[in-house]
């Protein structure tokens, strides 16, 4: 799929601010051009004829939406297990901020991928591509019916479409390039980038130093653009098969749902997400997923840079902003049913059902 690993001893404090020295001056070599791959496969491929295959429930939609609570609506009807798809929701002793089904809701019918790891441990989309299959396989091989339930796209992409795992992390060539953005910041990695990749540069924000990093870095492992290495999908990418895929989105009307993220949020904080974050500071340190959204702010409750007050409201802003992020990157899925409500409403219940049972019906 990819070249060995670069195993380069060059200086990128100095290296490479050459490389961008020779790209701003007009010097550099010729750039190799790419876009984004197309997406392909499909949970079919081919192997089997559609109507036999196993049903998977996928249910899709922004955060607050009321995913969880139809979830357990139709896992209580037909038998199922429910498969989280929460990139934040994998980690142990991170509750109020995360909007997990409660320890009730979690007895209520089995659930997989909530709680594996730590929250000190790395967990990537294609860790969880594989965890999630296996639960998929074992759970149709109990005569069950899985349903997928979260909000975090790039996982539920992971699980469907295959992930480009790419090449393997090199902490010490992240350590050099992280060493440089102090020195330089931000704007620094994102010229590399422009002079290495182009076209994934335009698609990563000049801040967002993490990916930055990674995408450098498989460009200097796999020796080609990234971007290149997406071109040949079909190679990097292995699809879903074996199954039939249901996807059910939930789509609110937006200022209903904007109030149930200002509630949520404001009882989040008044359950004690501050003391929460203390707990999970003092034991695993500023973590990466303690900067996501909510514990982001009680840290800074913590660090007396921020109110209780002001903390609740950037909050409810940043689950705002995050909820509309998602609505545009799930209307690229696929034949998804939308249903224009709230999933803890009766009629959303009703129309998600009729759609399973139907479904259902070819193979059952």
């Amino acid at each position: 799929m990819v070249a060995a690993a670069y195993q380069s001893q060059v200086d990128l404090s100095r290296g490479v601010v050459a490389v961008v020295k020779d790209r701003e001056q007009g010097t550099e070599g010729p750039r190799e051009q790419g876009t984004e791959g197309t997406r392909r496969g499909s949970a079919n491929n081919g192997a089997v004829e559609t109507g036999k295959l196993p049903l998977v429930v996928i249910l899709l939609g922004p955060t607050g939406s009321g995913k969880t609570a139809l979830s357990l609506a139709l896992a209580e009807r037909f038998g199922g297990e429910i498969v989280s798809c929460d990139s934040v929701a994998v980690y142990r002793g991170m509750e109020l901020g995360t909007a997990k089904p409660t320890r009730e809701e979690r007895a209520r019918v089995p659930h997989h991928l909530i709680d594996v790891v730590e929250p000190d441990e790395p967990f990537t989309a294609g860790a969880y591509s594989r965890a999630a299959r296996t639960a998929l396989r074992e759970i149709a091989g109990r005569g069950q019916l899985p349903i997928v339930t979260g909000g975090t796209g790039l996982y539920l992409r992971a699980l469907t479409e295959g992930f480009f795992a790419g090449p393997a992390r090199q902490e010490d060539l992240r350590g050099r390039l992280r060493r440089s953005v102090e020195r330089h910041g931000n704007a620094w990695l994102h010229r590399l980038l422009r002079r290495l990749d182009p076209a994934t540069a335009e698609r990563i924000h000049a801040n967002d130093a993490p990916k930055l990093i990674r995408a450098i870095e498989v460009c200097l492992a796999a020796r080609k653009p990234m971007s290149q290495i997406f071109r040949d999908e079909a190679l990097a990418r292995d699809p879903l098969s074996g199954f039939r895929l249901l996807r059910i989105g939930l789509n609110p009307p937006r200022q209903q749902l904007y109030d149930r993220l200002n509630q949520r949020c404001a009882a989040m904080f008044a359950a004690g997400l501050v003391e929460e974050t203390r707990m999970l500071l003092e034991r695993y340190g500023p973590v990466k997923v303690l900067d996501s959204l909510g514990y982001r702010q009680a840290r800074a409750v913590l660090d007396g840079t921020l109110s209780e007050e002001q903390a609740i409201a950037a909050a409810q802003q940043g689950h705002r902003n995050y909820a509309k992020r998602q609505m545009t990157w799930f209307r690229r899925e696929p034949e998804v049913h939308w249903i224009e409500w709230f999933g803890d409403e009766a009629e959303s219940v009703q129309e998600a059902e009729a759609l399973v049972q139907e479904n259902l019906a070819t193979v059952r």
